[in-house]
């Protein structure tokens, strides 16, 4: 059976099969990725060994991002504190009102510095 017999008799999608001098069969890269695995239990190997190393690379590009931001912030904090402290929190307010004051403002200089609540 031919590639196009085969496409026509299945109705397969992801596969395209041309003749002709610039034809070829040509398949999804997950569909060709199982054929050549199904075909060659190396080339398997090989596209599993290659997957875990590049999650190996993507994680920890990911925990040094996140390991810097945090050296940052870590840095920063007693200025961060001050600055709330100093210019937001209004002196004459309950105790419990100026930790929500604290907080909220606290939030607001996370959001704009990482993109993120101290909570998150």
């Amino acid at each position: 059976m031919s590639p196009k017999q085969w496409i026509e008799s299945t109705k397969a999608i992801g596969i395209h099969s041309s003749s002709g001098r610039y034809g070829g069969t040509f398949a999804h890269p997950d569909i060709a990725f199982e054929f050549a695995s199904w075909i060659s239990a190396e080339f398997k190997l090989y596209i599993i060994t290659d997957y875990q190393r590049l999650k190996t690379d993507e994680n920890s590009n990911y925990f040094l991002n996140r390991n810097i931001s945090r050296e940052i912030a870590k840095i920063n904090y007693k200025i961060h504190t001050d600055a709330i402290k100093n210019n937001f929190v209004i002196h004459d307010l309950p105790k419990q009102f100026k930790s929500f004051t604290y907080a909220t403002e606290a939030d607001v200089l996370n959001v704009a510095m990482f993109g993120t609540t101290a909570k998150e």
